[in-house]
């Protein structure tokens, strides 16, 4: 994923933390609604950390954790008691803490007095805020020493802070409380059998200044900005009946998960992108932002073109080794307030990424047929060329039609695919591979930008174009089926090194080969028996490396563990060189372990075999939620549905195979071109209602980019 430095994932949250998310902020306490500021933790505003100690003690206690419960993913309800002094077990104090999170938070604490007599109280919240950059808490380096001010008036502390020439700032309110410089003091008497409460908000301010914006809490009975942005989120989106209630609520826990992982281009307000995951990638990154974009088509088409158009925008104009940019690359990452010492590449957007910018062309190709205005997606075809001069000019760095990677400063990302720990890519034996390297996915996604740009080309008339890239890609496929396939041991190399050796690691990353069609037909079948072997298949999905390789360990980040993302991309190609059974398998047993937490899949978690282990053993640094494993459920019923759209061909296709487990499955309002449809699906037969005029329902599988170019090279139309 995602990861931003060079040697590992994100920083460890430790157990029982609860994490909420709206926009582009987030908050991270413990189970009692505390949060410390020696753990990564923290409310975080633009990637600055504005709150870093809110401690809340009753009578000097600190809360005994009973339950956090996280209904909408902004707000969460915090419940625990206030031991005793005597030190009797039971306490007949219960508090609850109901916490929502905008621009800041606001805070509602409401103190139960379960006994029979009144019972004096005095409430205490402590509060810090260090601005750590979020890079400086998740790495657990805070090294920026700010100048800092408090200053208690009346209801409010202001806490203001500066560091060279950049301020930043903090307004706690409190009504009622006695403020004083380290927090605020609640004295009260809470009545038997009785309660009491009081409203606490915490915002940024602008420069140090105001703050930003206020926290809008709404009046008894109205609806908070964060559940009307909620519903209209949920208007947009399809709605689901599934017979499995079990697979019907993970799915419905996606849109919710997806819903909150969309946050604005600051340029473009109507813009809406998808952000990597939280708690830590609150951002948009080129590879996890499109993949999870294009997996979510089926619920919201506009994601993946927001995430295309904002990627267009900040496109790589000029050659820069610190940020790695080129002309026409696709970034990696963009960050908003983090110090440039600390962003990769001493800059807000870093571009170590080989795998963006194919991916760019890839996605465009997909998101148009999808229905969008034929000038929206011609604004962006300069930006396709862009980027495959990119892949001929600086992608493919030795000339040999590959496209390989190699960092240009030392800070950089050592591997730049989308397995890029500094250990992600090695041989069988466990040796590390040696750049640059040529990592199998990569040429897969570039055969299917070609592809796509055919495509595009020939929609467009530009037949020159169109046979230009046509044969590009099919030089690629006959050369990555030559290269790279090691017909001894009957899989694909994840990769070439630097010396064009073959990396003879037994990987996931070919899974991803065969959704991009460049996999030979005849090596499909030993593709997919490899992958569904014990070495590589858990039982709860297939491993990022299988066990009898050198490296493999169950409990890393790319070296054994299981991604649902990268299963449910493997579905997807087993899917099109017809494994339905095999697909089927991996689908049930990812939904399968969703189950486990809730309904909703984290980033990653342990390769450990299901045999021993019978649940999915968590990943302790795993992103939760996280885009593409949020939108991992989504995709993978839409595999098994077969459903794809061409509006331009006026046609939309479904082929469904879910297994009888799943039962049969209802969707409304689900977006197709400018109008909503309806679907029914019972065993292997589809149903349609409300096609927009001119389109056509075809039960069966629709033309890949591949076959439309093929025959309209041979008719001359498609």
């Amino acid at each position: 994923m995602a990861g931003w430095n060079a040697d590992t994932a994100a920083g460890p949250l430790g157990s029982g933390t609860v994490t909420l998310v709206e926009g582009s902020s987030f908050c991270i306490s413990s189970q009692n609604g505390d949060i410390h500021p020696e753990l990564p933790h923290g409310v975080f505003f633009e990637d600055t950390r504005i709150l870093s100690r809110w401690n809340l003690t009753v009578n000097d206690e600190a809360l005994e954790a009973l339950a956090a419960k996280s209904k909408e993913p902004y707000r969460a309800l915090f419940v625990g008691r206030v031991p005793r002094s005597d030190g009797y077990a039971d306490s007949p104090l219960i508090v609850e803490r109901v916490r929502e999170v905008g621009a800041g938070i606001v805070e509602q604490i409401t103190v139960r007095n379960y006994s029979t007599a009144p019972t004096e109280c005095v409430v205490f919240l402590r509060v810090a805020a260090d601005f750590a950059d979020v890079f400086e808490v998740k790495d657990a380096r805070v090294q920026r020493r700010w100048e800092e001010s408090r200053k208690a008036d009346g209801e409010s502390l202001t806490i203001r802070a500066a560091w060279q020439d950049v301020r930043k700032g903090v307004v706690v309110s409190a009504r009622g409380a006695d403020v004083g410089p380290e927090g605020l003091t609640y004295h009260t008497v809470v009545p038997p059998r009785g309660q009491w409460s009081a409203t606490v908000s915490v915002l940024p301010t602008a420069d140090g200044s105001g703050p930003v914006a206020p926290f809008i809490r709404p009046i008894e009975g109205e609806v908070s900005p964060r559940d009307l942005r909620r519903q209209q989120w949920v208007s947009r989106i399809p709605v689901l009946h599934m017979g499995n209630r079990a697979i019907e609520r993970t799915l419905r826990r996606s849109y919710d998960d997806l819903g909150a992982l969309r946050i604005e281009d600051p340029d473009h307000p109507e813009r809406i992108v998808v952000a990597a995951g939280a708690p830590w990638f609150m951002t948009l990154f080129g590879r996890d932002s499109l993949l999870a974009s294009l997996m979510a088509l089926p619920v919201d088409p506009s994601l993946a073109l927001g995430t295309i158009q904002t990627l267009a925008d900040r496109q790589g104009t000029v050659v820069d080794p610190m940020s790695e940019e080129e002309p026409g690359k696709i970034l990696h990452e963009v960050r908003l307030g983090v110090s440039s010492g600390l962003a990769l590449g001493g800059k807000s957007a870093y571009y170590g990424s080989v795998d963006a910018t194919p991916l760019f062309v890839a996605v465009l190709g997909e998101v148009s047929r999808w229905g969008f205005a034929k000038d929206i997606v011609g604004a962006l075809l300069p930006h396709a060329d862009r980027a495959l001069d990119w892949i001929r000019d600086y992608g493919d760095k030795d000339g040999d039609g590959f496209v390989e990677y190699a960092r240009l400063n030392p800070r950089g990302l050592i591997n730049q695919g989308w397995k890029d720990s500094w250990d992600g890519i090695n041989f069988a034996d466990g040796h590390l591979a040696e750049g640059p390297i040529a990592l199998c996915e990569v040429q897969a996604y570039t055969y299917s930008a070609y592809l796509a740009r055919s495509w595009m080309a020939y929609d467009a008339g530009d037949v020159d174009l169109a046979v230009a890239c046509r044969d590009r890609a099919a030089r690629l496929r006959e050369q990555f089926n030559e290269r790279f396939w090691l017909p001894e041991r009957g899989y694909y190399a994840i990769a070439l090194d630097g010396k064009k050796r073959p990396v003879d690691a037994c990987a996931s990353n070919m899974g991803q080969c065969l959704l991009l069609g460049i996999v030979d037909e005849d090596k499909a079948p030993l593709v997919a028996e490899r992958l569904m072997s014990p070495e590589m298949f858990s039982g709860w999905g297939v491993r990022t490396l299988a066990s009898d390789m050198g490296a493999y360990n169950p409990a890393s980040y790319h070296n054994g563990s299981v991604w649902p993302h990268d299963n449910a991309l493997i579905v997807a190609g087993l899917l099109r060189y017809g494994f339905v059974e095999q697909a089927q398998r991996i689908s049930t047993a990812l939904l399968e372990a969703a189950e486990y937490s809730d309904g909703r899949l984290p980033e990653l978690f342990c390769g450990f075999s299901r045999e021993h282990y019978d649940e999915p053993v968590p990943y302790p640094t795993a992103c939760s939620p996280q885009a593409w494993a949020a939108t991992t459920p989504i995709q993978l019923i839409k595999g098994l549905m077969g459903y794809y759209a061409d509006v331009g061909r006026g046609g939309l296709w479904m082929d469904p195979v879910l297994p009888e487990s799943y039962g049969d499955l209802h969707i409304s309002n689900a977006p197709m071109a400018n109008g909503r449809i309806t679907i029914d699906i019972s065993g292997s037969n589809a149903t349609i209602q409300g096609l927009p005029e001119g389109m056509i329902f075809h039960q069966g599988t629709r033309p890949w980019a591949a076959d439309l170019v093929e025959q309209h090279r041979r008719t001359g139309k498609a």
